[in-house]
């Protein structure tokens, strides 16, 4: 049976595109172009991957309010936010709230494709056993390759698929510098040098939130970031 992905989008062609795109994929998808048929669908029936825009029709923030009813409905269901709404605040708002992804609509198709079968390989891989041979260990950093998880000093740290990357990008090879395209390479996403440095930044802060002397993240100015194995 096809995993059914749902789209809250209120632009019907960008919504078609999306649909035709995932299609190819086999996968089955439902579209829903505002916050009330999508709560009333998801009450009925959850799908295995929900795609969300932050402004649904006349709700400026109805994609945001989606979200949070969604993540209280079903705490482990990949939520991805695809929308043209790309500014700090927003990107912030939305992982916040639960969101597993956070995509501008400039990208590609290819790489919006990637990130969605990544997230739900992600959810099948939770809920098979744990593999040692997927894991990376970096001091007090672990991280499961198969799972998509990290944990610091046995604590779980809540990253996103492209936080995820980055950062086993960066513990891979410790103490080797890490520039900007080399991290959007491994995270497969195309970002401008400001968005590279507020996800390293909101990296650091959800290692520092479970370890206030984090400081593994060195900054190698004008050149990238490297990761730094300390006693």
């Amino acid at each position: 049976m096809p995993q059914h992905i749902a789209i809250v989008e209120d632009e019907a062609s960008l919504a078609a595109n999306y649909r035709d795109a995932l299609q190819r994929q086999g996968f089955s998808v439902a579209l829903y172009d505002n916050r009330r048929s999508a709560t009333e669908a998801f009450s009925k029936r959850l799908p295995d991957l929900a795609i969300i825009d932050v402004g649904l029709g006349d709700e400026f923030e109805g994609g945001f309010e989606l979200c949070r009813e969604l993540r209280s409905l079903a705490p482990e269901l990949p939520i991805v936010f695809l929308t043209a709404r790309d500014s700090e605040l927003d990107i912030i708002s939305g992982l916040r709230l639960g969101a597993d992804d956070y995509l501008t609509k400039n990208i590609s198709q290819p790489h919006m494709l990637a990130r969605i079968t990544a997230l739900l390989r992600r959810v099948k891989a939770l809920r098979a056993p744990e593999v040692r041979e997927h894991r990376v260990e970096r001091g007090a950093l672990a991280l499961n390759l198969e799972r998509m998880t990290a944990s610091w000093r046995q604590l779980a740290v809540e990253l996103t698929v492209t936080e995820f990357w980055m950062v086993h990008a960066l513990a891979r090879h410790p103490g080797h510098v890490r520039n900007r395209q080399q991290l959007m390479e491994a995270a497969s996403v195309v970002l401008d040098d400001n968005s590279i440095t507020s996800h390293i930044k909101r990296i650091r802060r959800k290692f520092q939130a479970v370890d206030k002397d984090f400081n593994a993240i060195e900054t190698a100015y004008g050149m990238g970031y490297r990761w730094v194995e300390r006693e």
